[in-house]
């Protein structure tokens, strides 16, 4: 099991479901983000796909808005799944 800092490290990798959990949205949909545009970096290694902490906290944080309006303003790209 791991311990707290682990979990909190910025660099820690997370597999497609464990980001999918962190983001509270289905692996399926940072999979079709990949294709489309519009999800968090992400990194491949060999034909593992990972997602730093760092940058899914940073999408999140891109993501944040006070308005439907104002939000589909800040999109980047696709994301209705």
């Amino acid at each position: 099991m791991m311990n707290l800092v682990e979990q909190l490290d910025p660099d820690r990798l997370m597999n497609e479901q464990e980001a999918g959990d962190f983001l509270g949205i289905s692996f399926r949909t940072l999979q079709a983000w990949r294709v489309r545009g519009g999800g968090p970096r992400f990194c491949k290694i060999g034909r593992a796909v990972r997602y730093r902490r760092a940058d899914l906290v940073a999408f999140a944080g891109a993501n944040i808005a006070r308005t439907t309006t104002e939000a589909d303003a800040n999109r980047e790209g696709p994301v209705d799944v």
